[in-house]
């Protein structure tokens, strides 16, 4: 039976769900996702069918994201909860934080989500920094916060994580569920294993990490599992200025280990070619 004003139970206006770039909104919104489309193995009988185009959306992601975030500036990425309450001690954290990364030259990146990543984009937006959202399709409904100014839209994971990844120069985590777990230790897979270049990661709620990194310590690196040194990848602290300080040193240091590099290669390159024109003079001439 319809209501009053012709619009059926249940289907409020603001009801909506974002897939990659197209809107749903009330009946047009089906359950699933396509990541879960995508990865489940049930449907093999679509595969030859369907997952061609799969691949090309998949690519058209990447292209997105790439052309979109290439001329970022600098940037940290921040993680956190979404369901943290905007009155929360990480909540407040975030915010500070935010801004602090603003003032020092550095877009933020969030997941573009209520909670943290809201309270992370409007310190930034409010400092008069740049504030990114990376939004992904979920089965249930979030959308992107209204602090984000430069908000991109993914249908898959695999392409948002990339993003969060190649555009970040340093990671700060702050409380949350097993999304943030997820890419807290994506972050220190990459970073031990050599896969992106070195960048800090920063914990802060100092109180909620205590116990994993307690666990870490006397159990993960007691037991071999990870080396005493992995744990120095991670920077914990409470302190915003600390926070931002560290990403800041982390980021001197590295230009200063590039620079180096560089220079080295030159050294080289200038030894070798004065080497090779030494021993050219040094060859006899033909006077015929």
């Amino acid at each position: 039976m319809s209501q009053s004003n012709g619009r059926e139970a249940g289907r409020s206006p603001g009801q909506e769900r974002q897939r990659g770039t197209v809107t749903l909104r009330r009946g047009a919104i089906t359950s699933g996702t396509a990541d879960q489309r995508l990865l489940d193995s049930r449907g093999r009988g679509d595969w030859k069918s369907k997952d061609a185009w799969r691949a090309l959306r998949i690519l058209s992601e990447f292209v997105e994201g790439f052309d979109t975030l290439a001329d970022l500036p600098p940037a940290v990425s921040v993680f956190g909860s979404a369901r943290s309450g905007p009155d929360s001690v990480e909540c407040r954290l975030a915010e500070q934080l935010g801004g602090a990364l603003a003032r020092a030259g550095y877009a933020v990146i969030t997941g573009g989500g209520p909670g943290v990543m809201e309270a992370a984009n409007r310190g930034a937006s409010e400092a008069g920094g740049l504030s990114v959202g990376l939004g992904i399709e979920l089965p249930f409904e979030q959308g992107i916060n209204e602090w984000v100014e430069l908000p991109i839209d993914f249908r898959y994971f695999f392409a948002r994580k990339t993003m969060f990844v190649k555009y970040a120069q340093a990671f700060v985590v702050l409380p949350g569920g097993f999304g943030t777990m997820d890419e807290l230790f994506e972050a220190l897979t990459l970073v031990q294993t050599g896969k992106v270049t070195r960048f800090p990661v920063v914990l802060m709620g100092a109180a909620y990490w205590r116990g994993l990194l307690d666990w870490l310590r006397d159990t993960m690196a007691a037991t071999g599992k990870i080396g005493p040194v992995d744990l120095d990848l991670i920077c914990l602290t409470d302190d915003v200025n600390e926070a931002v300080r560290h990403i800041v040193a982390a980021e001197a240091l590295l230009s200063a280990e590039q620079e180096a590099v560089r220079a080295e290669a030159v050294a080289r390159t200038g030894a070798d070619q004065q080497a090779a024109a030494e021993q050219a003079a040094e060859q006899p001439r033909d006077h015929n």
